[in-house]
């Protein structure tokens, strides 16, 4: 069976320059912000669905990476979580708002494409396997004085249906390819995207997540605003029948999504072991 390794840069996205220069700017200025007016928001609970952490684990692994993260979560359809998200900036909420609302648009609409290419109905992906919260992650990667021994994020796979990166102009974010991390080439107001394991296990392997990691140095501040997609804790999650035949059998197992999320995470407090090890209480 084919495989597809599937990170992209897209371009023409149809997200107005506008939003995306306001986005970066509200970002910018929310880590400006005096420490005061954001201690409030800080915590290290990862059951907090809102909150700032800094200088913090990656899951459950010990080691300590280079990054402050403002964490935020929003439901569709409908709910208004902007009243748990920070009140500073004071123009914070609004453009968090819409440039939520016009990704959550474009998430689906790879999605449907993706769904277009592969044989499966176009809404395959509408309902329970992504209607978990969709996630805002805004990351903030200081100046590093010691970038040689100090990684931004440590090489990991997206574990959601799909992730959608704006990354400004500084470079930081590799892809692990046929044994070597490649550095991905910034392009302004592109996205990079990224389908996670989720979509690997629904595609049964046709398209793999793409191991990659986040790198820093030592002179410029890098941002990048994330977008996870996601299901339902109570989805199923396996190979799609459609994609399913006698020459093709399932490769992975049909778990929840809560299950499929702790097994995985479970894999995580040994931060050395490589990807396809973590798969394996997936695998048939």
């Amino acid at each position: 069976m084919c495989c597809m390794h599937a990170l992209a840069q897209v371009i023409n996205h149809g997200i107005p320059e506008q939003v995306l220069q306001d986005m970066e700017s509200v970002s910018e200025e929310f880590f400006q912000l005096p420490a005061a007016d954001k201690a409030h928001f800080y915590s290290e609970d990862t059951n907090r669905p809102n909150r700032l952490f800094s200088g913090s684990t990656y899951k459950t692994s010990k080691r300590l990476y280079w990054m402050d993260c403002l964490r935020l979560a929003r439901t569709f359809p409908g709910s208004d979580c902007k009243k748990e998200w920070p009140e500073k900036p004071e123009e914070l909420r609004n453009v968090f708002e819409n440039y939520t609302a016009l990704m959550r648009g474009l998430g689906m609409e790879m999605l449907h494409m993706l769904c277009q290419s592969l044989g499966l109905p176009s809404d395959y992906f509408d309902e329970d396997q992504s209607a978990g919260d969709m996630i805002l992650s805004v990351i903030r990667y200081p100046p590093c004085p010691t970038p040689d021994v100090t990684l931004g994020l440590p090489p990991h796979c997206d574990r959601n249906l799909i992730t959608l990166v704006l990354s400004g102009s500084v470079p930081g974010l590799q892809v692990f390819y046929k044994g070597d991390w490649i550095m991905v080439k910034p392009i302004r107001h592109s996205f990079v995207i990224n389908f996670g394991l989720h979509l690997e296990v629904v595609t049964n392997g046709i398209i793999k997540s793409v191991e990659h990691r986040v790198i820093t140095n030592s002179v410029q501040a890098r941002t990048s605003v994330v977008i996870t997609i996601n299901g339902t804790e109570d989805c199923l999650i396996g190979p799609a029948g459609e994609l399913l035949g006698e020459n093709k059998p399932p490769r992975y197992r049909t778990v929840t999504l809560r299950d499929f999320m702790r097994i995985y995470n479970k894999s995580l407090e040994n931060p050395d072991a490589a990807i396809k090890e973590r798969m394996k209480p997936f695998m048939i």
